[in-house]
């Protein structure tokens, strides 16, 4: 099991809503690990989406954004958002990573130029309602 800074998905979905909103949901820049990876992100709820942006991910070849993205999934669906909103600043690197960008590529992440952040990869995932 992939840990999260030191917990694991479930436990990080354990968290009452307002350690979340504290920690983590807070607009700000995060520095966090996911496995071997390091991130540097933001997130934040804005207009019944989860916007996940991502500015670095060094190292981690274990999983640490399909472990990231099943649990902005599991939290954006436990709170009833209607979307999840990825951003990833890996256009223009000074040392692009080319596997992360044909990984995006491969998943349906465009280049698009987003209001107040800038050129970044970007993919909306809408969720279901079941």
């Amino acid at each position: 099991m992939l840990l999260i800074e030191g917990y694991t998905p479930d436990e990080i979905l354990q968290l009452p809503d307002e350690t979340l909103n504290a920690i983590v949901l807070r607009d700000e820049p995060l520095v966090f690990s996911a496995g071997s990876a390091n991130l540097l992100g933001r997130f934040k709820v804005e207009d019944a989406a989860l916007v996940m942006e991502l500015a670095h991910v060094d190292g981690g070849g274990e999983g640490a954004l399909p472990a990231l993205a099943a649990l902005a999934r599991r939290y954006a669906e436990r709170q009833n958002l209607t979307s999840i909103d990825w951003r990833v600043h890996a256009v223009h690197c000074a040392k692009p990573n080319l596997q992360l960008r044909r990984v995006l590529e491969r998943r349906g992440f465009e280049v698009k130029s987003v209001a107040g952040v800038g050129e970044c990869y970007q993919r909306v995932e809408v969720l279901s309602k079941a």
